[in-house]
């Protein structure tokens, strides 16, 4: 199977019925893919809004479907909701497959975005666009900076940690920064006892997220320590919710944008695209 004029390609989120902002980087990736022509069809779906992911994968019509997961980890939705809901799943046996052919065309699963090795250098950007942008009272060098990669954990779930660990082992193996570890929303070790693990006075803090949805934009500035009223009044006045660099308990925080709105991400999506092509 190889890529040409008859592939479509859905980018699939988890869309919120509440927060706009999430889908906002589906639609960015989507628009990019768009933009260089590499497919017949590029389409944006969503699991919790519209429009939907069987509704759009129904009216493609082309042959090839590529269908892409953009997810920060193999979790339950990328894991089992989705794939269940587009037939994956393998008749009378365990388990499901991620090539299948049905009514004349051949449907493609791929892996989801944030366990990509690809990643590591989105985050690496991440991490020093924010101190070059906001370079006060300088910017540091990344050997005076703890580097916090923050996901969303769970503990009904544990491969919901696992790409966040993957990535620290990766960032940590380049030996830049004075220290690099993770933290979540919802697990342990929680993003609001950074400033105790921290092994420097500078803090950069970059979210493993596939958006700027309300976790990044209100939930994590609070773990921080912003007060909640304050991070709630600027998002809904579309301000940011956090200043770079500020001051919390003797240590300097820098705080990022999510990995999963960098432009750099649109290399990640076609990467994951053409490796799955390989599995026909």
């Amino acid at each position: 199977m190889k890529l040409g004029s008859d592939a479509a390609v859905v980018l699939v989120g988890h869309g919120s019925t509440v927060n706009a902002d999430s889908s906002a980087a589906v639609r960015q990736h989507a628009a990019e893919l768009r933009r260089r022509g590499l497919y017949a069809e590029v389409r944006e779906a969503f699991w919790k809004q519209e429009p939907r992911l069987a509704e759009v994968v129904g009216r493609l019509a082309c042959r090839r479907i590529f269908i892409v997961p953009v997810m920060a980890s193999e979790g339950y939705f990328s894991e089992v909701a989705i794939p269940r809901a587009l037939g994956f799943e393998v008749s009378g046996g365990p388990g499901w497959r991620r090539v299948l052919e049905s009514a004349g065309r051949t449907l493609v699963y791929c892996r989801p975005l944030g366990t990509h090795e690809g990643v590591t250098g989105v985050i690496l950007a991440r991490a020093e666009e924010v101190l070059r942008q906001h370079p006060f009272p300088r910017a540091p060098r990344p050997a005076e900076v703890s580097l916090f990669i923050v996901g969303h954990g769970t503990e009904q779930d544990e491969n919901s940690r696992k790409a966040v660990d993957q990535q620290v082992e990766r960032v940590r193996s380049l030996g830049r920064y004075a220290s690099v570890l993770p933290a979540f929303l919802d697990q342990e070790p929680s993003l609001k006892g950074c400033y105790e693990a921290a092994a420097a006075r500078n803090l950069v803090v970059v979210p493993f997220f596939m958006s700027d949805g309300m976790h990044v934009r209100e939930d994590l500035p609070v773990l921080l320590g912003e007060p909640a009223e304050r991070v709630r009044q600027r998002a809904r006045a579309g301000l940011s919710t956090w200043r770079n660099p500020t001051e919390r308990r003797g240590k300097l925080v820098w705080y990022a944008r999510s990995v999963g709105t960098a432009p750099l991400f649109a290399e990640v999506i076609i990467q994951r695209i053409t490796e799955a092509d390989a599995w026909g």
